[in-house]
């Protein structure tokens, strides 16, 4: 009996000789795990501007439905966590300071949670603390002041620091702890702003109101585009775009939010802006479309990248 040996079992045959000889070959030392990594800082040219998103902080939350759609069924909450693949008994949450560099300033907006996680995060990207000239809080919650000192003292030694009147005044009168041991002992450093304010020039204060009663987002404009700092408008990129009515723990005027968030957001998706969101998974940065009742999260690929 003859055997007709194809040209597509020769091949099959040369292929396997490979794998003939690896199977013969002593298996070496295994490599070691070497953990999760995750970048600290993220920058592109805005203009004649450069920007940089620092993650200063991140870790994960149980229970996301304490915070996010109070106002609605855990049906509801699923239905439109499984439709966009995120769990529903965890989140993870992303806190993004962000460094404008003017060119003459240097202009740090917020602090993160603690001084460690802001110093880690600007040397990463290059910076030292006293290279920082101004400090912009976009609003007062623990999140966002942390790193305004520690017990070395003041983390940023060289700056003077901008917040929004109506903000300040709210927490100095709260009896705040977290106020009263970060802000309180800047407050002589402190210049205040309401809607259109100016920090730099080409950065204005955009009144955001309703998370915190003086709660600001930041446009930054230079070379003709725009980019919109939104800091706490929206906190999560579904549960905050895709359903802006729905409620969120931390938002102390939950009405008045729901509305900076619908009209924020849609003259973002309106005008095409790219956006940056304190909460967004880092880079923290993207777009947003209209989408129905609400808005869908685009983050940004490499547009950001071609200047």
């Amino acid at each position: 009996m003859t055997t007709k040996l194809t040209r597509r079992h020769a091949l099959l045959a040369g292929a396997a000789a490979p794998l003939v000889a690896l199977a013969a070959t002593p298996a070496r030392a295994k490599a070691d795990m070497k953990g999760m990594t995750t970048p600290l800082f993220s920058r592109f040219k805005h203009g004649d501007f450069e920007v940089t998103t620092l993650l200063a902080g991140t870790r994960p939350v149980e229970e996301p439905q304490s915070i996010f759609g109070m106002n609605v069924s855990a049906e509801d909450f699923a239905a439109v966590s499984d439709a966009a693949h995120l769990p529903t008994n965890v989140a993870q949450f992303f806190f993004t300071p962000t460094v404008v560099n003017t060119g003459e300033e240097l202009v740090l907006f917020d602090t993160g949670l603690n001084a460690e996680g802001i110093t880690a995060a600007l040397a990463a990207a290059g910076y030292t603390p006293d290279q920082v000239d101004t400090v912009v809080i976009t609003h007062m919650h623990g999140d966002h002041i942390g790193g305004l000192n520690s017990d070395a003292g003041a983390t940023f030694p060289n700056a003077r620091y901008v917040t929004g009147s109506t903000e300040h005044n709210h927490w100095s009168a709260a009896g705040n702890e977290g106020f009263d041991g970060k802000v309180k002992p800047l407050n002589d450093k402190f210049t205040f702003l309401d809607d259109g304010g100016s920090v730099a020039s080409g950065i204005t204060a955009l009144a955001a109101h309703g998370h915190t009663p003086g709660h600001m987002g930041y446009m930054i404009e230079s070379g003709g585009k725009g980019l919109v700092l939104i800091a706490d408008t929206a906190n999560h990129y579904v549960w905050s775009l895709a359903k802006p009515d729905w409620e969120v723990k931390f938002d102390m005027d939950k009405a008045a939010a729901a509305q900076t968030r619908r009209k924020m957001l849609g003259m973002i998706a309106a005008d095409r802006l790219p956006f940056i969101g304190y909460h967004m998974p880092f880079p923290a940065t993207g777009f947003v479309e209209a989408d129905g009742d609400g808005f869908r999260y685009v983050p940004s690929s490499y547009q950001l990248m071609l200047g």
